[in-house]
C-alpha cells in the first residue's frame, strides 16, 4: 500500500458543498469516488449525468469534470479509470472515459476519450506518448 494513502478514509461528500479537501461535487447522486483517490482542492465536479472515479485515480487542484455542458448543451457520462492521473487545472468535458493507467498533463482540455496507459496534453488534448504497464 502507498505510504501516503495508509489512513485515507471515504471523505463526506455533500451536494453543492467543498468537502474538508476544498473540492466540490453537484448532483451527488450521479457521483462514484473509488478506493484511495485524491482529488485536489478548488476542483469542481458536475456529476448531473454521471461522472465515475475508480479505483487509486490522482486529479490535481483547479480542475473542472463536467458531465453536461450549458454552453453547447451536450452531456454524458464522465469516467476515470482505475489509475489514470490528471494534472493540475484541466477540463474534462462530458462523455469523455480517460483509460487505465492514463496520464493527461496540466491545464489540458479532454474533450475526446483517452485510452489506457496512453499520455496526452494539451488544449484540446494530444497524444504525447503511450506508456508501459506497470
Amino acid at each position: 500500500m502507498n505510504q501516503r494513502f495508509s489512513q485515507w478514509t471515504y471523505p463526506e461528500i455533500k451536494d453543492g458543498i467543498p468537502t474538508k479537501y476544498h473540492w466540490v461535487v453537484q448532483h451527488i447522486e450521479q457521483f462514484e469516488l473509488g478506493y484511495q483517490t485524491d482529488i485536489g482542492a478548488f476542483t469542481y465536479i458536475n456529476a448531473r449525468y454521471g461522472v465515475y472515479i475508480e479505483d487509486f485515480v490522482q486529479i490535481g487542484s483547479h480542475c473542472s469534470v463536467y458531465s453536461h455542458s450549458t454552453i453547447d448543451d451536450k452531456s454524458g457520462p464522465v469516467r476515470l479509470k482505475k489509475n489514470s492521473k490528471i494534472g493540475a487545472h484541466c477540463v474534462i468535458m462530458p462523455g469523455v472515459t480517460i483509460g487505465e493507467n492514463a496520464v493527461v498533463g496540466a491545464l489540458s482540455l479532454v474533450n475526446k476519450d483517452v485510452a489506457d496507459n496512453t499520455m496526452v496534453a494539451g488544449s484540446p488534448i494530444k497524444k504525447i506518448k503511450d506508456l508501459n504497464e506497470k
